[in-house]
């Protein structure tokens, strides 16, 4: 009896526990949602908290009204997912085979590969690099420079190498070809792991934001990011031609610049749902060996 009572202590103690982290870690975003949805005047006055005060939509109205808005969102939607297949497609394509032991030389390879890790050439070269091979100004410039992520791979290759030796061998005893066991046998065992890296991969380009400013200069191909970044930049502005009084009744640029970060954040939040089954054992890789 006395060790049932202490459990149920130990979950009620525990649940209150991550409620309060939870909240902790919505505040932020609760806090950015209620200044897009509050009116000027409490936003001004420093009313707004995690609640909207005076309710308002104006901010969404023209954050969805402004076409150049929804045309970064869908170029952003696509380079996402461009960048996310291909990434994986070259992950997978330089994990597996560095799983064959018969590949000479395949620790010297992976000895390579780290090293990447800690030592690159720069922004410096990299521009050089892209500009030589006329990738400035184009969609390219944003996917290829990063299409393996030296982390990423490891991680793949060392969960492929958990896969037991014995499939691949019954396979190949089966005159299966090392394409065909990789589609039939390996990948499919590796969903987990797959899906945790297409998500980081796909947040990645998704805040991506450096390149941008270095290699783009055509306003249809900005990034969500990048019209974020334009708009700070315009609402910095205009917040300064309020506080001299030569702006009056207009909309408030915090409500505005929230709306937005609002309109760039929830699509890439929602991708999370449908990937979390994968999700927490992807994660919990090379916890446990076996």
């Amino acid at each position: 009896m006395r060790a049932q009572i202490s459990g149920r202590v130990f979950d009620i103690l525990n649940a209150t526990f991550l409620g309060v982290v939870v909240l902790i870690c919505l505040a932020p975003f609760l806090h950015i949602l209620a200044i897009s949805l509050s009116s000027s005047r409490p936003i001004m006055s420093g009313e707004v908290s995690l609640i909207p005060v005076g309710l308002n939509f104006e901010a969404y109205k023209q954050v969805f009204s402004d076409s150049s808005m929804i045309r970064a969102l869908g170029f952003t939607v696509l380079l996402t997912v461009t960048h996310t297949v291909l990434c994986m497609l070259m992950t997978v394509a330089a994990a597996y085979p560095l799983t064959q032991k018969k590949l000479k030389g395949r620790q010297g390879f992976m000895f390579i590969i780290v090293i990447t890790m800690f030592f690159s050439g720069g922004i410096i070269p990299e521009y050089i690099l892209v500009r030589n091979l006329h990738l400035l100004d184009t969609m390219w410039a944003l996917i290829l420079p990063g299409l393996i992520n030296p982390f990423y791979l490891i991680i793949l290759n060392s969960f492929f190498n958990n896969i037991p030796d014995s499939l691949s061998e019954s396979a190949e005893l089966d005159g299966s070809s090392h394409f065909r066991t990789l589609l039939s046998i390996v990948l499919p065992l590796s969903l987990p792991v797959i899906a945790t890296l297409s998500l980081f991969y796909a947040v990645g380009r998704w805040n991506g934001f450096t390149d941008t400013l270095l290699y783009i200069t055509s306003p249809e191909l900005y990034p969500m990011q990048l019209k974020l970044y334009q708009m700070i930049q315009n609402n910095m502005i205009t917040e300064l031609m309020q506080m001299e009084g030569a702006v009056m009744n207009v909309l408030q640029p915090e409500s505005l610049k929230a709306a937005s970060v609002m309109f760039a954040t929830v699509p890439i939040l929602l991708v999370y749902p449908w990937l979390q089954r994968y999700f927490v054992n992807g994660v919990m890789i090379g916890a446990v060996k076996g």
